[in-house]
């Protein structure tokens, strides 16, 4: 048997502004955006050659999700970007207006930046050692 995760979602606050972000600041890809009636949608994005693994864009319909908004782990790195290319993917989303709240450092498992997305999820952006 295997498995994979297949989506992980991520709670938005508009569902086009933040197709707008991952698609122009980060360069990933619109996978599916499906309307399901009420104004709710099924919006995925992808990096490019990412597999099988999406992000799920959920707008928050409640109070208390959108209180989680830009703060899903409590202030940790929610998610990593793993890249081939360090220094090419650092400079372009730099160039694109993404905010580092660090300079590169390197760690014994490779090179590594915090960002962070429109809402102030932070990301890992990783280039792990061969």
């Amino acid at each position: 048997m295997t498995q994979h995760i297949g989506a992980i979602a991520l709670v938005v606050r508009d569902y086009d502004e933040a197709i707008a972000f991952y698609r122009d600041k980060l360069g990933f890809e619109l996978v599916e955006d499906t309307p399901l009636g009420a104004g709710k949608r099924w919006v995925l994005m992808a990096p490019p050659g990412s597999g099988e693994t999406r992000l799920l864009l959920a707008r928050a319909v409640t109070p208390a999700q959108a209180a989680r908004i830009g703060d899903q782990t409590g202030g940790r790195v929610f998610l990593f970007l793993h890249t081939e290319d360090f220094q090419r993917d650092y400079k372009r989303l730099q160039a694109n207006g993404v905010q580092f709240h660090e300079a590169p450092r390197h760690e014994a498992y490779g090179t590594v930046a915090v960002f962070e997305d429109l809402y102030g999820n932070r990301w890992d952006l990783l280039k792990l050692n061969d």
